[in-house]
């Protein structure tokens, strides 16, 4: 679904570096949010709300000496607050549905780097405890198998290696007259950032998951912060947070 929304206009954003694709994104997304909020919320009442915050918290400041009073104002503070907040969140009815199909989108392209042609990868089924056997996997021309057909379960796993020519495909795994499926995409390069979720759940009670061991992308590369290296949920957050606050500067939003 999310491919077929957003596709046309964002997938040549794929052949971008990631960290450039995930900066425009945020450029954009947090100019339409501050845009939608100008133009949604009532500015003018806003500024007011916010005025009034301010004198209603200097006030409370200068009243530590008298707790009752000091506590009455605090109160009147929250209610105004309360306000604030309750106007700030209409324009989140007109925001919220197209950054969740945005976040979608981000998700199926940039969380994982492809696997490009020729390079190895691995193909791993998670079983529920308990279940032990032979697993067989059927692949289709185009992919070649570097692990045996059958494979046992060991530790509720198995896997296989095997890499392949650019292109569509589908994996196949029978386990006790059981069938499962797991859809892959090969690249021809790095620059083509297609690739299918890596990850598969299953809920019959014999396989918990299937993964392919697409690595996780890191718009930062080798960069990390003691030893977290962000992914492209953090960079956007990051990105989105430094462009709303000069944006809502720029448009002078309250």
């Amino acid at each position: 679904m999310f491919a077929n929304l957003l596709n046309p206009v964002l997938s040549p954003l794929l052949y971008l570096p990631t960290l450039l694709a995930i900066f425009i994104i945020s450029i954009i997304i947090s100019l339409i949010i501050v845009l939608v909020y100008k133009y949604v919320t009532d500015q003018d009442l806003m500024k007011r709300l916010k005025t009034e915050i301010k004198e209603l918290q200097a006030e409370a400041k200068e009243l530590k000496s008298h707790p009752e009073k000091m506590m009455a104002v605090q109160k009147k503070a929250m209610e105004t607050n309360m306000k604030y907040m309750m106007h700030s969140l209409k324009p989140t009815l007109y925001t919220f549905i197209p950054i969740i199909i945005i976040f979608g989108w981000l998700n199926a392209h940039m969380a994982f780097l492809p696997i490009i042609d020729g390079q190895e990868f691995s193909t791993t089924l998670n079983f529920e405890e308990g279940f032990n056997g032979n697993v067989s996997i059927v692949t289709p021309d185009g992919i070649t198998l570097l692990s045996e057909i059958d494979q046992e379960i060991y530790e509720s796993k198995a896997d296989w290696t095997m890499k392949g020519i650019p292109g569509e495909y589908t994996l196949y795994f029978n386990f006790n007259s059981k069938d499962y499926s797991q859809n892959i995409i090969i690249t021809e390069d790095i620059k083509d950032k297609r690739y299918e979720q890596p990850l598969t759940k299953s809920k019959d009670g014999v396989l918990d998951s299937i993964v392919v061991s697409n690595k996780k992308m890191t718009p930062f590369g080798d960069l990390s912060i003691f030893g977290w290296n962000p992914g492209w949920l953090a960079s956007y957050i990051v990105f989105s947070l430094v462009f709303s606050i000069l944006f809502r500067k720029l448009f002078k939003v309250y």
